[in-house]
């Protein structure tokens, strides 16, 4: 992969002072810990976008099943499982 772009950023001396100390005792250039960094943070960027976007949908259909009354209410859910573990430790 070609290198072309320069990133410039300020910061603290001590922090880069310490970042630079473990990059090297880590046998690393700091650019390559740079980018990884970067890559790792665009990863979970976009895991934590897709989670978001699942629940919402899911929400979303979870409205729509309810409003078009498809769904069960938490009262016929809870009376339900509570039958099933009453039947369970009978049966147990």
């Amino acid at each position: 992969m070609t290198k072309e772009a320069v990133f410039t950023m300020k910061l603290e001396p001590a922090l880069r002072a310490e970042f630079m100390a473990e990059a090297e005792a880590a046998h690393q250039p700091a650019s390559q810990v740079v980018r990884e960094l970067m890559r790792e943070f665009i990863r979970r960027q976009r895991e934590e976008r897709e989670y978001q976007e699942f629940l919402r949908s899911k929400v979303e259909t979870a409205r729509a099943s309810m409003q078009a009354e498809l769904g069960r209410s938490h009262e016929d859910v809870e009376a339900e499982f509570a039958a099933r573990r009453a039947s369970a430790k009978g049966t147990a």
